[in-house]
């Protein structure tokens, strides 16, 4: 996800003069009324340290194998990077963050952040992993949503397989062992979204590289045909950073008018950029990535355009860090005379980062969650490495959060 730098000034009606929504991510008494002062200077302390990219290039490449290694070194990663970005080793941990969010009219997305591991046995222990997550999201006021990964319950290989089989998208494929494979996944998938459906919990299902990619749209889309009828359960996930996606949302959205059932969308702009462009190079094919950023933002916005220009029937989530889209959403609502919490538009921003973002919106009236991951630190700290790389790379991210960060400090009279 990437930041703009600034703030929009109000737009203006052209028909009526009127100046829509005063919507500022400049107010820091806002965004950090959750953190008290020392909370406030570990933030300093870490965003100062991620922008020195090679301590990161550094942490990142050391701290996974320092990890395996047995080394105490899990109490430092936990009072820094895990504290800022993480929920909690377990489900209950996460109890008292989602209570402080909700005090500021802000939600949870709860994410289980092991990452995926192969074997059938491994497969039914994340899917009943996702069903107790789900299970527990219904047992909170706080928390509408789960996010899963296909990968977390499907071998890699099956997905790439299927990928670039030629007829899978007429649901035949040539090899009965791999078909027998599909058909598990596919109740994996059913079971989860069927609880979730019970349970009146979204469930997100994230992106993943391109190249397997197209069986996790297929599924997903047949899960929303099954159950997204009296609201969204089920959402797949657009990015932006391919140049493919914003037809691909078009396409989707005719797909669902056509069989009539609600288009569960979350919108990004993406994740794997480097991976791809790298795959595409040595492969020799055409890289799914856009040429530059201007690209993305534009199919990001447009995105964003044709979703809440449709909400009859799509339900989408706006899930960046760019605070032009940001406003961008905000003001359309408006503009349309639609409530800012309206029930199919929800916005989203990952935990530890963007609270300028978050907290604003919500205090707006915008309906708006924090992407909150927990599992054991040894098993997030994939996760971990790249929120730093990400925080690192991004252009500006880190210098945006700082800024904030020390603004805030200066207004408390707390900054050295």
């Amino acid at each position: 996800m990437e930041t703009a730098f600034f703030t929009y000034p109000a737009t203006t009606d052209i028909r009526t003069g009127k100046n829509f929504m005063n919507l500022s991510f400049d107010n820091t008494e806002v965004a950090f009324a959750y953190k008290s002062n020392k909370e406030l200077k570990q933030a300093k302390w870490l965003f100062n340290t991620m922008d020195f990219g090679w301590l990161v290039a550094l942490g990142t490449r050391f701290t996974p194998f320092l990890m395996k290694t047995g080394l105490p070194i899990d109490g430092l990663v936990r009072k820094t990077i895990f504290k800022q970005f993480v929920g909690g080793e377990t489900l209950e941990q996460t109890a008292a963050i989602a209570k402080t969010l909700e005090e500021y009219n802000v939600q949870v997305i709860l994410d289980y952040g092991v990452e995926g591991k192969e074997g059938e046995a491994n497969f039914e222990r994340a899917k009943e992993q996702f069903i107790k997550v789900i299970n527990y999201a219904a047992s909170q006021k706080n928390i509408p949503f789960i996010s899963i990964k296909v990968t977390g319950f499907a071998r890699y290989e099956l997905l790439r397989t299927l990928n670039e089989a030629p007829r899978l998208r007429s649901g035949v494929h040539d090899h009965e062992a791999e078909t027998e494979e599909w058909d598990r996944l596919r109740e994996r998938m059913y079971d989860v979204c069927e609880v979730a459906a019970e349970k009146g919990i979204g469930v997100l299902v994230d992106a993943e590289e391109s190249w397997i990619q197209d069986p996790i749209d297929r599924l997903t889309m047949e899960m929303m045909e099954e159950f997204n009828h009296e609201k969204a359960i089920v959402y797949n996930t657009f990015q932006l950073y391919r140049h493919d996606r914003l037809q691909f949302l078009k396409m989707s959205h005719q797909i669902a008018r056509q069989k009539n059932f609600i288009l569960g969308v979350k919108l990004v702009r993406g994740a794997y950029m480097e991976k791809e462009r790298r795959r595409a190079n040595e492969k020799g094919y055409q890289s799914p990535i856009q040429l530059n950023k201007d690209a993305s933002d534009g199919d990001f916005n447009a995105a964003v355009t044709y979703s809440i220009e449709n909400l009859d029937n799509i339900a989408v989530i706006i899930a960046t860090h760019n605070e032009h889209s940001n406003k961008i959403a905000a003001e359309l609502l408006e503009q349309k005379g639609l409530p800012l919490n309206h029930a199919h538009v929800h916005f989203s921003q990952l935990y530890g980062m963007s609270d300028n973002i978050t907290f604003n919106l919500a205090k707006a009236g915008c309906s708006v969650s924090k992407y909150l991951p927990f599992g054991p630190i040894r098993d997030v700290i994939p996760y971990l490495m790249r929120r730093a790389q990400e925080n690192s790379s991004m252009s500006g991210q880190t210098g945006r959060e700082l800024s904030l960060i020390k603004k805030e400090m200066q207004r408390r009279g707390i900054m050295k």
